[in-house]
């Protein structure tokens, strides 16, 4: 009995946390030109891709779940909840990127930038993060455009940011610097 009292306190004081730290990242969104990064929602058990997977073949990969799918659209939803604007939606080649950004947002534009570098045939790390660091420092950004989301993978922003993501999860993220950039807010799908 004491065990459960103790474990239902400890959830109630997590709870004002993460949801001042949602707060603060949908009122980031609001004034738009801000960068979302994302990582796909959740797939079909599974820690690889099959080998001899295919870009072009989505049968062929490790896609998204009945949940990420759900999850995907949740999102969109809490975007359009909040009225935050959405500019371009970029994803990596990867089908689950490609899925999760159209059902979130209705839109996605494949870029190589974003594809994982867990594939031993992709580019390696530091080039895949310096070509987005690049793309984000030439990319201008402002309110009337509204916000830019980047749909990838927890490698890739791991990479650029040094925090991992649950699928589905999302940060807002700056420059900081000529090679990283710094994480302003961090939400989850729920």
């Amino acid at each position: 009995m004491i065990k459960h009292l103790l474990m239902l306190l400890a959830c109630l004081a997590i709870a004002p946390a993460r949801a001042a730290g949602d707060d603060a990242f949908w009122d980031l969104l609001k004034g738009g030109g801000q960068v979302v990064l994302m990582r796909h929602a959740q797939t079909d058990p599974g820690v690889v891709d099959p080998p001899g997977f295919q870009l072009a073949d989505c049968a062929t990969q490790r896609n998204l779940s009945v949940i990420g799918r759900a999850d995907a659209v949740r999102i969109g939803a809490r975007f359009r909840r909040h009225a935050i604007r959405v500019g371009e939606v970029l994803t990596s080649h990867w089908c689950r990127c490609v899925d999760t950004a159209r059902l979130a947002f209705g839109k996605a534009a494949p870029a190589a930038m974003l594809d994982s570098v867990f594939d031993e045939r992709a580019p390696a790390t530091a080039d895949t993060s310096n070509a987005t660091i690049a793309w984000l420092a030439r990319h201008p950004r402002s309110a009337a455009r509204g916000n830019v989301v980047l749909v990838t993978h927890a490698v890739n922003i791991h990479a650029l940011t040094g925090v991992s993501l649950n699928p589905g999860e999302m940060i807002v993220a700056t420059l900081d610097g000529p090679r990283r950039l710094k994480v302003l807010a961090r939400t989850r799908v729920h």
